[in-house]
């Protein structure tokens, strides 16, 4: 009977090591959730950032392309302005010619003598104009 007594001790001890082992497994049970748990809430704070960051980048964008298409609309009318102008200079400058002309064949036919001054290439080529040079600046590029 004495056997009895030690079995019922080592059962116990069976019993207290396998409680021990049943602990120390769900307390890491327990302290792998909390760290999945934390970990999906980093992953979700980090994908909420980075949602905010692109449709803070996509606001930027629609901004950047609205400037840019004013900037092309402006380039584009100045530039139809140009044409006109140049249009304009040279239908100007034909006249001219075409005055001086008769005006030197007026000269011609009747012997008074006329000074009929060349046209300036200034005239002819007004970008080498000579201006005070300024310079542009990037603001003044991007004015609306």
């Amino acid at each position: 009977m004495a056997s009895t007594p030690q079995l019922v001790s080592s059962g116990s001890d069976a019993d207290q090591r396998y409680a021990k082992f049943d602990e120390r497994k769900r307390k890491r049970m327990e302290s792998n959730r909390e760290s999945a748990k934390r970990s999906r809430m980093k992953k979700q704070q980090r994908l909420e950032e980075l949602s905010s960051e692109t449709t803070q980048l996509q606001n930027q964008n629609s901004i950047w392309h609205n400037k840019i298409d004013s900037v092309e609309r402006n380039y584009r009318a100045i530039d139809a302005e140009n044409n006109v102008l140049r249009a304009q200079l040279a239908e100007l400058t034909e006249r001219l010619n075409s005055l001086n002309s008769l005006t030197q064949f007026w000269a011609d036919t009747t012997g008074f003598p006329v000074d009929i001054p060349e046209i300036p290439d200034t005239l002819l080529e007004p970008w080498q104009l000579p201006c005070p040079i300024q310079p542009i600046t990037a603001s003044d590029m991007f004015q609306f």
